[in-house]
Parts: structure tokens; sequence; C-alpha cells
């Protein structure tokens, strides 16, 4: 970041955050305080030396502690915590040092998700359900395979063994089941993922 930059924008976020921007791009979040700090204006100019030290000091330790934050409540894949920090209007390269910190210490692991998921879900929903819901949220198929293929090949449903208990619990019966009843079963199962051949084999 070499010689001096123009502050092209400045626009109020909410609780004292400010967006900018600079050359018309490179656009960060900044607090009321750090724009007094830096002396920072719309129009006026930023040196190369501020402006570094605030996309490789200030941001990268500031997006690991908001990613720190989220996963206190929840796992996130990587795609999703990318998105999260995106929403944040963190710089990519930013947002690359945050990522490869925390994975580094295996505070995210899209291996380790997918797994878990697989083995929580298994008992309720199909294998095309749980792949789909996977792929919704950043993982990519080849993953989803290998992981199911090496680690969790006994864990994954037998699907028609899985549709006949969850039909069990719903105290089905086939001989005395009417056009409805089999219409909301089947519409029940269809959402879990279960093809419809095997829906109809199984009602």
């Amino acid at each position: 970041m070499q010689g001096d930059h123009i502050i092209t924008g400045i626009t109020a976020l909410s609780k004292g955050r400010y967006k900018i921007e600079v050359d018309g791009e490179c656009g960060f979040v900044l607090y009321r305080g750090e724009l007094k700090a830096y002396h920072i204006r719309e129009g006026e100019q930023i040196s190369g030396e501020f402006l570094e030290e605030i996309l490789s000091e200030i941001l990268p330790k500031r997006a690991k502690l908001r990613s720190m934050n989220l996963l206190k409540s929840r796992e996130y894949t990587e795609y999703q915590l990318r998105e999260k920090l995106r929403q944040g209007i963190y710089p990519e390269a930013v947002i690359d040092e945050a990522i490869e910190y925390l994975k580094s210490y295996h505070y995210i692991d899209d291996r380790r998700y997918v797994k878990d998921y697989i083995t929580y879900y298994s008992e309720s929903r199909s294998r095309g359900r749980i792949e789909q819901d996977l792929l919704r949220k950043g993982i990519c198929r080849n993953l989803i395979r290998t992981v199911c293929e090496e680690d969790l090949e006994d864990k994954l449903p037998d699907e028609i063994l899985l549709m006949k208990k969850l039909l069990e619990k719903k105290n089905y019966r086939a001989e005395s089941a009417d056009y409805l009843e089999r219409r909301k079963l089947k519409a029940f199962l269809y959402r879990k993922g279960f093809s419809l051949d095997n829906i109809e084999k199984i009602l």
C-alpha cells in the first residue's frame, strides 16, 4: 500500500460504524473512534502506511474475533462463515486470513461438519436429503461422497427401513389408510428426500 490514497466514500451504518471506500473500491468498516484516530475524511488522503495498518492489523484481528464469537453459538461450514464475514464488509484478503487461522486450529473443519451432520440426521432423513442439505451449506459434493465412502458408509440410512420407522411413528397402516392420509404421508416422505419410487413401494 505504497503512496497516498483517497477516501472516496464514507457511509454511516449502525452503532457508530462506517463503511469506508478507498480509491473507489476496497470497502471495509471502521468505528467512529478509528476514523478520528486515522484522520479519515471523505475526499481527503490516507497514507499507504495507515491503510496497510488497517488492512493487515486491525481488520484481521476483528474478523477472527467476529468468527470466534459466531462459532460460540453454533458450528459453521467454511462457506457459511465466509458469507457472514462478507456481510460484515471485510475485504477478501482479510477473510482469507481469518479462515486460515480458524482452520489451523480446527475451529472450522468441513470434513468434521459432514461427519457430524450425517450422524445426527441418519435416522430421520434420506441420503439424498442429507446430501442436498450439505450442498446448500457450501460443502462440495466430492467431500460429501468421500466422507460417506471412507468414514460413514455404515452410518448412512437404509432408506426402506428408515421410511418404515417414520411411518410407524405416524401410526400408518396400509390396509386402513385412505387417500388423504396416503397423500399427506407421501408429501411428508418426499420432503425428507426419499425417491418417489421408494415412497410408492413403502406405502
